[in-house]
């Protein structure tokens, strides 16, 4: 099928889900804003950024009043760091501080890990020479700074906005950037690779993998620090500790302390003199014999466990020299530390335990910033929107008064919960049932096999993850729970596109990997009141697993009555509004985006049905063999990739003698590639799934070609 783009007046994106009468496609472009190359090219490393980012407003526009950075100003790329003395990198520091609170959008739990990890970062480019020596980061929320100091300064307004920067390490960013930060726990497998890959090439270059506490909660870490002790590869693993734990009764336990023994303890364990000393020990007890090389090594271990804090010899026993407490606040002891690691030409993998304090920027510096941009009569969420529904109920709240509800009838409901952090929905839940709440973090292969172990002891688990993090417990959904038919009720959360978050944490797949197990049950809400009766439904399954998805965001109506939900029948779905002429089959949330089209239709004198399918698997044959009989053309429309609903419904119409007709059939789903970040509604009109493409969609299928395009530009 070919594609034939042609520029609409309007400038909006275009994307058809059929063919025209010349057998060819319409796609629209989006007017290009001014990008201002010449403050580009003066940055060095931002060379292949104009490509990539080429729809930016001028970047002078974007800026309110600003505080004066005279050291950051002259920093165009790590190498000029070099040459500033400690006193000057903590001012650096300072100021980097500055420009992230003055130019980020809102405080957020990404926007203070950037600022904690400041110094961090000022001191990793200070030491390394990056990009010859590579550093990886497991997390995006941590690399602000990184960004900052490696040439992106001048973008950093377009933070997770369309054509913007990603708001995590990219390849195709920076060359800065050696290994794109996925969902965390990440970063040691990739350095470990790239450090054996060094080593058998004879290169000489250090890698550094920076993780954090929410990265060690996932197994992968241990998986890698085990293999990088086993390979002895020189590796430089750098734990950035928050403090930050997943039980807040643990927090208030007692905290790993920093104080001058700590650092000098630090200082020494690092240093070339004690690392030689203690290499030529090694060389003793092997010559001696009698197993006296390991008992070393053992009182060694230990020894230097009782100097560290609570947990040091766990990354002992896994193979790498663990250093640390560092203060991270403390540019002198980093340095000091990364500099006595970075000279050691072997010395295998070594972890430093680095401990930062996040809120780094003080709220007086917080509010003064705000009020000078408030003075400006700018709307912080019209420039730098990260989401457009933070005020409104969302899906998720919606969810959480659903499953109080059920649990207050139901004594065996239990919550299992998995992903990056908790949404702030679920402590009402947490509140009520606090002995029925299992949060595991970013363990997500534990969540699925431990909520499996619940059902088998007889209760009820909900295991709520991300659909973008459901796909790391994948193996675990087909042996654990779907091969054993276990009753677990998977609920997908941020199901489909995600915008700022990008591609990273699109939810796309989860359709065509849950739909095509064989005891999986598969639905999606369309809104608040199906969302409730799913949760229903999904309580009184006791015989095989069952998944519903949603979106991210808010719900359809903002005022929705709070109330007990009704048990769906399984693999039934609705019809929402019944035409003549076309029959449009929604699955989700694109139902509501199917209700758009129908209105605009209806404006052009065209009858169009409406119906909400709600179950993937098992699909509602009757509904299908009606549609097909009384319509000429069935649409389906889904939030998800190639492979989901309308594949299902496809191999069903096809069986059943459906397409041997009048009937045309056409799926619309997302587009097969990756939607960077954008705005919701940006994301939607990129992946052409919003009520205006599938009405020209349907324009298109009845021939009226220059409607279609009309309606579109």
């Amino acid at each position: 099928m070919g594609t034939a783009p042609t520029q609409c007046p309007s400038g909006i994106t275009a994307n058809f889900h059929a063919k025209f009468d010349n057998r060819t496609e319409f796609s629209c472009s989006s007017f290009p804003f001014t990008l201002n190359l010449s403050k580009l090219n003066s940055h060095p490393t931002s060379k292949g950024l104009v490509n990539k980012i080429g729809s930016l407003p001028d970047i002078d526009d974007l800026f309110w009043e600003k505080v004066p950075t005279p050291i950051l100003d002259v920093v165009e790329n790590p190498t000029h760091l070099k040459s500033l003395s400690i006193r000057e990198l903590k001012l650096l520091a300072d100021e980097i501080r500055l420009e992230l609170s003055s130019t980020m959008s809102k405080p957020q739990r990404s926007f203070k890990a950037s600022l904690a990890a400041v110094e961090l970062t000022v001191a990793l480019h200070y030491v390394f020479h990056a990009p010859v020596d590579k550093i990886l980061w497991d997390a995006g929320e941590q690399t602000y700074a990184h960004k900052i100091l490696t040439g992106r300064r001048i973008l950093m307004p377009t933070l997770r906005q369309k054509n913007g920067l990603s708001g995590y390490t990219s390849r195709t960013e920076s060359e800065y950037d050696p290994f794109g930060a996925g969902h965390g726990c990440n970063s040691i497998s990739a350095g470990l690779g790239m450090a054996v890959a060094r080593d058998i090439k004879g290169k000489r270059e250090r890698v550094v993998t920076v993780i954090n506490n929410t990265t060690t909660m996932a197994g992968q870490v241990y998986e890698a620090m085990s293999n990088a002790g086993y390979l002895d590869s020189n590796l430089v693993v750098i734990l950035n500790d928050s403090r930050h734990s997943l039980h807040p009764k643990i927090e208030e336990g007692p905290k790993t302390s920093i104080n001058a023994l700590s650092s000098t303890l630090s200082r020494l364990q690092s240093s070339k003199s004690f690392r030689k000393f203690r290499e030529a020990a090694k060389d003793v007890t092997k010559r001696i014999g009698m197993g006296m090389h390991e008992l070393a090594a053992k009182v060694d271990e230990y020894a230097r466990g009782m100097m560290g804090p609570l947990g040091s010899t766990l990354f002992e026993e896994l193979g790498l020299y663990y250093i640390g407490p560092v203060d991270g606040q403390k540019l002198e002891d980093l340095i000091c530390v990364l500099q006595e690691v970075a000279s050691l030409d072997s010395m295998g993998p070594v972890l430093i335990h680095v401990i930062t304090e996040e809120n780094q920027c003080s709220e007086d510096k917080q509010k003064k910033v705000t009020v000078e941009k408030q003075q400006e009569g700018l709307s912080l969420n019209d420039i730098y929107s990260f989401s457009n529904d933070d005020h409104c109920r969302t899906y998720s709240d919606c969810l959480v008064e659903a499953l109080v509800m059920e649990a207050e009838k139901e004594k065996d409901i239990v919550v299992v919960h998995a992903g990056i952090e908790m949404d702030p929905s679920l402590k009402l839940f947490r509140e009520r049932f606090s002995d029925r709440f299992f949060d595991v973090g970013m363990a997500e292969q534990h969540a699925v096999t431990f909520s499996a172990g619940l059902s088998c002891g007889g209760l009820k688990p909900f295991c709520i993850i991300p659909s973008a993090f459901l796909q790391r417990a994948y193996d675990q959904v087909v042996h654990d729970v779907d091969r054993q038919r276990i009753p677990v009720r998977f609920v997908i959360t941020s199901a489909g596109l995600v915008g700022s978050d990008g591609p990273l944490q699109c939810g796309a797949f989860d359709i065509t990997f849950m739909s095509c197990l064989p005891n999986m049950i598969v639905m999606a809400a369309s809104d608040e009141d199906e969302l409730i009766d799913m949760v229903a439904t999904a309580t009184r399954i006791d015989d095989r697993p069952v998944c519903f998805r949603y979106p991210r965001g808010a719900l359809v109506r903002t005022d929705y009555p709070i109330h007990g939900g009704s048990a769906l029948e399984i693999g039934t779905g609705k019809v929402i509004v019944e035409g003549k002429d076309v029959a449009l089959l929604g699955y989700g949330a694109m139902v509501q985006n199917c209700l758009k089209a129908q209105a605009l239709l209806s404006k052009l004198g065209i009858n169009v049905t409406v119906a909400d399918a709600r179950f993937c698997k098992p699909l509602d044959i009757k509904l299908l063999r009606w549609l097909c009989s009384n319509h000429d053309i069935l649409i389906t429309v889904e939030e998800g990739s190639v492979g989901g609903f309308g594949s299902h419904v496809a191999q069903f119409i096809a069986l059943d003698g459906q397409l041997d007709g009048r009937l045309k059939w056409r799926p619309i789903v997302l587009p097969d590639n990756y939607i960077e970040h954008a705005s919701p509604k940006e994301q939607l009109a990129l992946a052409g799934l919003t009520g205006h493409h599938i009405a020209a969609t349907t324009l298109s299928l009845l021939g009226r070609t220059r409607e279609a395009l009309l309606l579109m530009c």
